[in-house]
């Protein structure tokens, strides 16, 4: 809070001084309304009441101006708040890389962004308001004990009592605020899920009962919501009884001073207008505390996201990458890629993408590249030589060809060699403006084979040194994946490929096969050796493909398949 208040200082104290106008000059009215009667009507001076009026005309004058370019200020402090606070959390989930997805749910970053943002900047909309509200409160009080030490005197007793008693309010709301957070961010991760998953929802007739349990959760949030509603509506309560109890004291006491003489008729009618006036300094007092305890839940969260560490920093002081093609070794599984081969792994689902993260640096693993340790080589120079593309991969909303040439340096041959390679050109050919037709978010329009082969082909135009694939034909058909296979092959000639997959199709065209058990390289060999000489590796190919020990795919493994496309 206090960095983003430092990042808008000047128009934070723009704000707090058109907010001390504002409320300054309707705490001068009641002077000036004093002084036109006791010295205008009273005794029938009307060029003073004249005077006096063309005063208050001044007053209503600057609090007109000064409230408007108050707002205005207002409304620039909550949304630059607001929208630096996502800056700052989207720059930390950027460095964050791929560790990002499991450390923090879709739903708490969704939730930071939406719902955080603006509770986060309505904490800074007020704040004009607030000095304000001080300044004007001090200067009542000076007036009051001028008038009248009674009076004066309740002020300073009543405002403190008043401002502590809604701050005990404050308590309950904000921990029934930070357990509603908690549950809308869960609820907002469930929708996310929901929605990311939904073909495969339908595919299984899971709609009922996800949508029972959303239901469940939602019902929860909502009956969370309530009891924060109570506890607000107390607190709106509070604002009316107690500055409404002041009113009716300061009233009274002023009534009966006027009744004995000791004020006159303008001072009387000068300390109601006072006592009115202060409702609204106690009302923003109350807000201030209310919002600022909101901001406070929502500024927690923010910074739980921004206090992740990254786990994989290049060091400054860094080695160039080595020029061409190098090896690249994985010592925490004993996995050694040489140059230039197209490899395929086998290893279980789960520790594949672990395996795939480590060998494209991120994480701090002991892996290296060229002799030199992946951690301490510069992160922009591993990124473009070693890429690892997994089935989290996305389409970008816009034009198809700048999703597969984010950097719009390759030309249509290019593009057209990439989709080759991937089997992807029927997907193109199909489209109503071909490259130019423009992608929704997360290329909804195209089915699960069609993105996989698109993102496929995007990874192929990127032509890095070392091309990492997790699973890239688990949604397409047989024949299809047999060309990718093929094709893929083909098109990385000279370059270092591998893929973590248990498809014989794709396995049965690797220059060399991996089988990594316990997370450790079991044995390395041709697919067809491997199947000959190890049962287990025979095992978790039959266990992953549907396939018996001979290696001859099951009609009922290769439909299911297919039916992705």
């Amino acid at each position: 809070m206090l960095w983003l208040a430092g990042r808008i200082v000047r128009p934070l104290s723009a704000a707090a001084f058109c907010g001390l106008l504002w409320l300054g000059s309707q705490a001068l009215m009641p002077v000036v309304i004093r002084e036109a009667i006791d010295d205008g009507l009273v005794p029938g001076d009307m060029h003073t009441v004249l005077l006096w009026s063309a005063v208050l005309l001044g007053l209503g004058v600057v609090q007109a101006v000064s409230g408007t370019v108050r707002r205005r200020l207002n409304m620039y402090i909550s949304l630059s708040a607001g929208f630096r606070t996502v800056q700052l959390v989207v720059g930390h989930a950027n460095r964050l890389g791929a560790s990002l997805e499991r450390r923090v749910d879709d739903g708490e970053l969704v939730s930071v962004g939406t719902s955080d943002m603006t509770t986060i900047g309505n904490a800074f909309d007020i704040v004009g308001r607030t000095a304000g509200a001080v300044v004007s409160v001090v200067l009542v009080a000076v007036v009051l004990l001028e008038q009248s030490a009674t009076l004066g005197m309740l002020l300073i007793v009543a405002l403190p009592a008043i401002i502590l008693t809604m701050g005990y309010t404050l308590r309950p709301l904000h921990r029934r605020q930070e357990a509603y957070r908690d549950l809308q961010g869960e609820l907002t991760s469930r929708l996310t899920d929901v929605v990311a998953g939904l073909r495969v929802l339908r595919g299984v007739g899971g709609e009922t009962s996800f949508a029972r349990s959303y239901r469940e959760r939602s019902q929860r949030v909502r009956a969370s919501g309530s009891r924060v509603a109570g506890a607000e509506a107390l607190i709106r309560g509070a604002q009316v009884l107690l500055p409404g109890l002041l009113v009716g004291a300061v009233t009274w006491i002023g009534a009966r001073a006027a009744l004995s003489g000791s004020v006159t008729a303008g001072e009387l009618v000068a300390f109601y207008a006072y006592a009115a006036f202060l409702v609204e300094p106690l009302g923003i007092f109350t807000e201030t505390a209310d919002r600022f305890a909101r901001a406070h839940v929502a500024a927690r969260r923010a910074i739980a996201v921004l206090a992740l560490p990254v786990e994989s920093a290049k060091g400054t002081d860094a080695h160039p990458v080595p020029a061409g093609t190098r090896e690249l070794i994985d010592e925490h599984s004993g996995l050694a890629v040489a140059p230039g081969t197209f490899l395929v792994v086998v290893v279980p689902s789960a520790d594949g993408a672990r395996l795939a993260d480590r060998l494209g640096g991120y994480t701090e693993a002991p892996v290296t590249y060229g002799g030199l340790p992946l951690a301490g080589l510069p992160a922009e120079e591993v990124r473009r030589r070693i890429l690892v593309v997994d089935n989290r991969s996305r389409l970008f909303r816009g034009p198809l060809r700048s999703a597969l040439d984010p950097h719009g340096a390759a030309d249509d041959t290019a593009i057209a060699a990439a989709l080759e390679a991937a089997v992807a050109e029927d997907v193109v050919e199909g489209l109503p403006d071909g490259l130019d037709t423009r992608v929704t978010a997360d290329g909804r329009r195209f089915s699960g084979g069609q993105r996989q082969r698109l993102v496929l082909a995007r990874a192929v135009l990127a032509d890095p040194d070392v091309l990492v694939v997790v699973d890239p034909t688990s949604a397409v058909d047989a024949h299809t994946e047999d060309a990718i296979g093929r094709r893929l092959r083909a098109a990385r000639a000279g370059r270092t490929t591998v893929l973590i997959s248990s498809s014989p199709l794709l396995l049965d065209r690797a220059d060399r096969v991996a089988f990594l058990r316990d997370g450790r390289v079991a044995a390395t060999g041709t697919h067809r050796d491997l199947l000959a000489a190890r049962a287990d590796y025979r095992l978790v190919i039959q266990r992953e493909t549907g396939e018996d020990p001979a290696g001859n795919a099951s009609s009922t493994s290769l439909a299911s398949r297919g039916s992705t496309e």
